[in-house]
């Protein structure tokens, strides 16, 4: 029997129901019981997980990355890295899968301007054939910290003054004057790039450092990289606050007309990659996430494109319950500190659809 036959093209349209993970569901009728009068077995992941999203279908809003605009497409494999990795989704060039992406700024609530100085989320979601894999990443390569520990405290931090609700730079700077690595950081974020254009002239990245194992079972690092094809765009200071004043949600709007008028945002997809056996080779970490692996090095290798082609029909709802989180088989975290705490993190938001 060809155990493909029956396999869904991916998880994202398969004939069947589907856990928040993209598991298949066989039974979304009876719980299961002992007996059949029960009792119902605490083990029943699909009963818990279909009570909570039902509990918590009216969603409060994120802690970081409240302000957001997602849409759907599809990403294509157009170089062979088959040496590197098992996952089936890059297999071959010329491979699709489903993806829905979406942007987001940082700091501020939901209705905040999409014009401010503020690190920009890029999240991606591949609906695989072997599950669900998130790529969750920002617009800058680096991170303010390396020790996932910090992050809520420097949350706490950049965020408004509980008591005015006023974000005051004495406050952040209190913070990071106690965190110099987080200097790199500051020099994205205070440079042209901290303010784009919009979503489409934004480059992302993956920020932290992966593993990606191949069919031998051979463990490469890999860095992420997603390049638009348009170009990036920045504003300026004055051009931002003019923006911002006209249309606040002027990002979000660029991105629906573009796709409306058929001028589908597109990014190219690279990678770095590092045998870790060669790591002592280099006069940096590999696994910090506060610096870049130089390019001139570690060049870029291309891998796929990433198209957006169509928007959410139920814009609140979806893009509000789309949550980042989950791993597959094929790619693993390293050892990094930021890494895990992101592991632990963002699972235990997925029940309130804020991961």
């Amino acid at each position: 029997m060809d155990s493909y036959k029956h396999r869904p093209s991916s998880a994202f349209n398969s004939p069947f129901w589907t856990a928040n993970s993209g598991a298949p569901i066989w039974n979304n009728n009876s719980s299961l019981t002992v007996g059949p009068r029960g009792p119902i077995l605490l083990e029943d992941y699909h009963l818990v997980e279909k009570l909570a999203n039902f509990d918590r279908e009216r969603i409060p809003e994120r802690v970081v990355h409240a302000r957001g605009a997602s849409a759907k497409g599809f990403f294509e494999v157009t170089h062979d890295i088959s040496q590197l990795t098992c996952a089936d989704f890059l297999r071959a060039p010329g491979v699709q899968t489903p993806v829905i992406v979406r942007f987001s700024t940082v700091i501020h609530e939901r209705g905040s301007p999409e014009t401010l100085r503020d690190p920009r989320g890029f999240a991606v979601k591949f609906y695989t054939r072997e599950g669900n894999f998130d790529l969750v990443g920002n617009n800058f390569p680096v991170f303010f910290i390396r020790d996932g520990m910090k992050f809520p405290d420097m949350v706490h931090a950049l965020k408004p003054n509980p008591k005015s609700h006023i974000q005051e730079n004495w406050r952040i700077l209190d913070f990071f004057s106690h965190h110099p690595e987080s200097l790199h950081m500051f020099t994205f974020l205070f440079d042209d790039l901290g303010v784009p254009q919009d979503y489409r002239h934004m480059e992302g990245s993956g920020v932290n450092t992966y593993t990606l194992i191949n069919k031998a079972g051979k463990a490469h690092y890999v860095k992420f990289h997603w390049k638009p094809t348009c170009g990036v765009k920045c504003l300026l200071e004055e051009e931002a606050i003019k923006v911002g004043g006209s249309n606040h949600s002027h990002a979000t709007q660029d991105l629906y007309d573009s796709i409306a008028a058929g001028n589908y945002p597109e990014w190219k997809l690279f990678i770095q990659t590092i045998d870790p056996d060669h790591e002592q080779r280099f006069d940096f970490d590999p696994l910090d996430v506060t610096k870049t692996w130089p390019e001139d090095i570690l060049p870029l290798q291309p891998v796929g494109r990433l198209v957006l082609i169509r928007t959410l029909t139920t814009s609140l709802l979806k893009m509000n319950s789309l949550h980042f989180a989950l791993l597959l088989w094929f790619l693993e975290f390293t050892i990094q500190m930021t890494s895990y705490s992101r592991l632990v993190s963002s699972p235990t938001l997925i029940p309130r659809g804020t991961g």
